[in-house]
């Protein structure tokens, strides 16, 4: 009897040491998945507070891959232009002025460029190097210009963009991306070529 008794004994401590040996088991791996969920929030809190949701904001500024600038200038009949309310558009933005021999020579081209694409061509004329508004209305008059001239009064886009040589043209596309830059004049079948790599 004693021997059953023992057997029963020993029967059971192998068991209640079985099933405590497996729960506990199963403890650890709950901690351990808790631990991993906890880990993952506070590494989703920190990515947020950085701002970093996974999406980039692209940098503003002036080179290939950019966010352009933004700005807001009037236009030569008075109407107000701002960069960002074409968004959604691609657009072309050309730095000039009258007394440029090379803004004259790429003034058709991209006057024909205007009437065969789908492109907002905004000709920021760099006003305070013009003798006068007038000169400027004539230039318009004589290449027979209907996109919008943007005058610049004190070259505060000139100097958003650094112009230097002019002319100078920056092509955006519909996500407001600069896709291409250009220092110097452009001809037609270039402007169409940058216009196609365009999204």
């Amino acid at each position: 009897m004693k021997k059953w008794i023992l057997i029963v004994v020993v029967i059971g401590m192998l068991g209640w040491a079985l099933f405590d040996f497996i729960n506990s088991n199963r403890k650890s791996a709950d901690q351990f998945a808790n631990v991993e969920d906890v880990q993952e929030v506070e590494e989703d809190s920190k990515k947020e507070e950085a701002g970093d949701t996974g999406t980039k904001e692209p940098v503003i500024g002036l080179e290939v891959g950019n966010k352009a600038p933004d700005f807001q200038l009037d236009t030569l009949t008075g109407d107000t232009v701002k960069l960002s309310d074409f968004h959604g558009s691609r657009v072309m933005i050309n730095f000039w002025a009258t007394w440029c021999p090379p803004c004259r020579a790429e003034m058709p081209d991209m006057e024909e460029f205007h009437q065969d694409k789908d492109i907002v061509i905004l000709a920021v004329n760099l006003s305070d190097t013009e003798k006068s508004v007038e000169d400027v209305e004539k230039f318009t008059d004589d290449f027979k210009l209907t996109f919008p001239i943007l005058m610049d009064t004190n070259l505060d886009v000139a100097n958003l963009y650094a112009i230097q040589p002019i002319p100078t043209t920056y092509m955006i596309d519909s996500n407001g991306i600069i896709s291409y830059r250009a220092f110097g004049a452009m001809n037609y079948d270039l402007m169409v070529q940058e216009f196609e790599k365009m999204e």
